[in-house]
């Protein structure tokens, strides 16, 4: 969801501070300049445009859903003050959920109205403070401030959209601990729905599971199997733009009908034995676009993957006492960093 096919309609900033032992709520909206609308907008681009966003469904049950439901203009303000007022009891029983601004707003993008819900984590950052002295000076200082907000580049760890013509969600969320474990308190106890995996763990699952299997058959190291496995998901991505696991089980282990038994077997207990992983940004697939080599005297070689394919660029050459030499080919220019 990209900030200009945004439109700001209302919003308005709860103070959800757990050190001040109670919620301190707005009951007026907030003067929407382009200022604070460009900010708004940006946090909403950043969480929905990540593959850390995931897609929900509220449960039949949530009397989130229900308030949602029923916001209109005349009872945003209210409906935004009973969110805060259910996050902040939930913040004030588990002392690990870090305090926070709520910043609650509806606004429309290509044509569809959305209810959002910002949860803006503080920091802590230094600035000046003009102190007055006794003898009429002043004094300037470096005061440390432990309330400031993320800047709308920041991603932030908790947020929901909810698309009011279908009621469909999305959600940026992060673990916490909850009476001793760490939950997704945020879909769990805050908003009651189900939320199915983001694309980012998605494609985590699957690449943890065949670099699992291969070190089962091969090793920690055979280097050069290491690099084909990771040729193959490259290339696939970079063809596709997306990852079939019935696809990458052909592709990595084609002559292994029990490697790849063994992959799916790793896979069905997460239901994606015949998924196709669709990541967005480029920070998810960035990973497999370069392999970093560290030799045994400490050298480092990083190799993006469209030269390791190429014969003309690279060659690995088993030498016959056992180590291997790399040979780097036409090189153009040389610098040093």
């Amino acid at each position: 969801m990209k900030k200009d096919d945004m439109v700001m309609k209302l919003g308005i900033v709860h103070i959800l501070d757990s050190l001040v032992g109670m919620p301190v709520l707005s009951d007026r909206v907030l003067e929407m300049g382009s200022g604070l609308s460009e900010f708004l907008k940006g946090h909403i681009e950043r969480f929905t445009e990540s593959d850390d966003v995931k897609r929900c469904q509220f449960s039949e049950d949530s009397e989130v859903m229900e308030w949602i439901r029923s916001c209109d203009a005349g009872r945003f303000v209210e409906v935004s003050r009973r969110l805060c007022e259910k996050l902040y009891a939930i913040m004030n029983a588990n002392p690990d959920i870090p305090a926070a601004d709520a910043a609650v707003v509806v606004f429309s993008a290509e044509g569809t109205d959305y209810f959002g819900f910002l949860k803006l984590n503080y920091k802590s950052s230094y600035t000046h403070a003009t102190v007055s002295a006794e003898d009429g000076g002043s004094r300037n200082e470096i005061v440390l401030q432990k309330a400031i907000l993320p800047a709308s580049g920041q991603k932030l760890a908790e947020a929901f959209l909810v698309d009011l013509s279908t009621g469909d969600i999305l959600l940026t969320e992060k673990k916490y601990e909850i009476g001793g474990e760490k939950r997704f308190y945020f879909s769990e106890l805050f908003l009651e729905c189900h939320a199915s995996m983001s694309q980012k763990t998605r494609m985590d699952i699957v690449t943890k599971a065949v670099e699992q299997v291969n070190r089962k058959y091969y090793g920690d190291e055979d280097t050069e199997r290491k690099l084909e496995v990771k040729k193959a998901i490259y290339e696939e991505l970079e063809q596709k733009g997306s990852l079939s696991v019935e696809d990458v089980k052909e592709k990595v282990f084609p002559q292994s009908p029990q490697m790849q038994a063994d992959l799916e077997e790793k896979l069905e207990k997460y239901r994606m034995t015949k998924d196709v992983v669709e990541p967005r940004n480029e920070s998810t697939v960035r990973k497999f676009q370069k392999q970093r080599l560290v030799t045994d005297t400490g050298i480092e070689i990083t190799i993006p993957m469209a030269e390791y394919g190429d014969p003309d660029r690279v060659e690995f050459i088993a030498n016959g006492d056992g180590t291997v030499s790399v040979l780097i080919k036409n090189i153009g220019h040389l610098s040093a960093r």
